[in-house]
């Protein structure tokens, strides 16, 4: 496996392993306001017609063509919401404002700025309307009922939320959200805010990836720190309800590493276990009772790397995104040696344009991380390379917010 152990499988076969057993999730209707980063489930069609009556498109005065150049005999007032329910006959006017009906008998308008009124009559003063049918919105000019106004698969955005209002939507079906299940293990962890005792650290892992799963479209239940216990594990991975259950930590070999050997005791099936890839060569997947798993590390930047490289993608399948990783392709502005077998991912940050990759990338450093925009992935065996060369970037603002 070009020099990568047996054990190991690679990024690009663990990813399309994941990806293939996977599918959009069942639609669900929402109010157009909770519709925003959501993906339509079915095509939509016009329940209305818009606008749904010829208007005026500027304030002015109705007219008849046949009767330009005036004067005009003023018999009424057309304001929106508000129609002038008569007939306009020869040498008449009505003084109408943006969005009105037109009146019957009117087929043009002209706009205030070229009439002067006085007296019950409206006198041209400029060189009037450039043709018949001038500054009016036909009936049906943007949409017809009945048409098509977006395609299933389409994410909505706040124009589209604001055609499906017009069209007649109060709500619209789309894909529901994935659900996720989180849980961070190890009795050496404390929850953010409080102090560590001796030999204790701060759990990172739970908010930073809560707030990365929610921002590819989850709806998170962090079920917090879980014991270095089986019994406790058990627990905690039984009768979720989610779509996708994620660990944090426990993925490895050690005494206290229980992730993998309570899956199997609870009759999961594990697909795989260790990626070649540098951080986070001990991560799980498999399936328990039609839930998907996706054990991550326990180091803070690997399970980050680990989240966006495969966690990620599920999340957007399940919630029928596309899954195309928008990656970047930047100049290098520091050296870096040949790799090795795994595929890496550094922590770089965007200088002028180029890649400058940290110096220290030690999987359990969030600095780092935190202060970088991109991850340069390095493929096995990547030989050594230069500043000035072209690398291969994931962005770190490449997850989508979908909220």
């Amino acid at each position: 496996m070009n020099g990568v152990p047996e054990s190991l499988l690679s990024v690009a076969a663990a990813l399309a392993q994941l990806l293939g057993n996977t599918a959009s999730l069942p639609a669900e209707h929402v109010g157009l306001a909770q519709a925003r980063g959501r993906v339509l489930a079915a095509d939509v069609t016009a329940l209305l017609t818009q606008p749904p009556f010829d208007a005026s498109a500027m304030d002015g005065y109705a007219i008849r063509w046949a009767d330009r150049p005036g004067p005009w005999r003023m018999v009424g007032e057309a304001a929106a919401g508000r129609g002038w329910t008569g007939t306009i006959g020869a040498g008449e006017a009505v003084r109408i404002f943006t969005g009105a009906p037109l009146p019957a008998g009117a087929d043009t308008v002209v706009v205030q700025e070229e009439v002067s009124a006085a007296d019950g009559l409206a006198h041209l003063t400029g060189e009037g309307p450039p043709r018949q049918g001038a500054h009016i919105r036909r009936a049906g000019h943007d949409f017809a009922a009945g048409a098509a106004i977006a395609r299933s698969g389409t994410v909505v955005g706040p124009a589209l939320i604001g055609l499906l209002a017009a069209a007649g939507h109060g709500n619209v079906a789309v894909v529901r959200r994935p659900r996720v299940t989180l849980m961070s293990t190890g009795d050496e962890l404390v929850p953010p805010g409080a102090r560590p005792g001796p030999g204790q650290i701060v759990s990172s892992n739970g908010v930073m990836l809560t707030t990365l799963l929610e921002a590819a479209g989850a709806m998170v239940t962090d079920l917090g720190i879980i014991p270095d216990s089986a019994e406790a594990l058990e627990t905690a991975l039984s009768d979720t309800g989610a779509d996708m259950i994620v660990t944090v930590g426990g993925a490895s070999v050690g005494d206290h590493d229980l992730v993998v050997p309570v899956l199997r005791s609870l009759g999961a099936r594990i697909d795989f276990w260790k990626i070649a890839m540098k951080p986070g060569k001990p991560m799980v997947a498999g399936v328990f009772g039609g839930t998907r798993v996706i054990g991550l590390p326990g180091n803070p930047v690997s399970a980050f790397v680990c989240a966006m490289v495969f966690v990620v993608p599920v999340l957007r399948s399940l919630g029928g995104r596309s899954v195309e990783r928008s990656m970047r392709r930047l100049t290098l502005a520091t050296a870096l040696p040949a790799n090795g077998a795994r595929q890496d991912h550094l922590r770089a940050r965007i200088e002028n344009g180029a890649v400058v990759v940290a110096e220290r990338q030690d999987s359990a450093m969030l600095m780092a991380l935190a202060r970088s925009d991109v991850l340069v992935v390095r493929k096995p065996h990547a030989p050594a390379a230069l500043p000035g060369e072209i690398v291969d970037c994931i962005p770190l603002d490449s997850i989508g917010d979908v909220s």
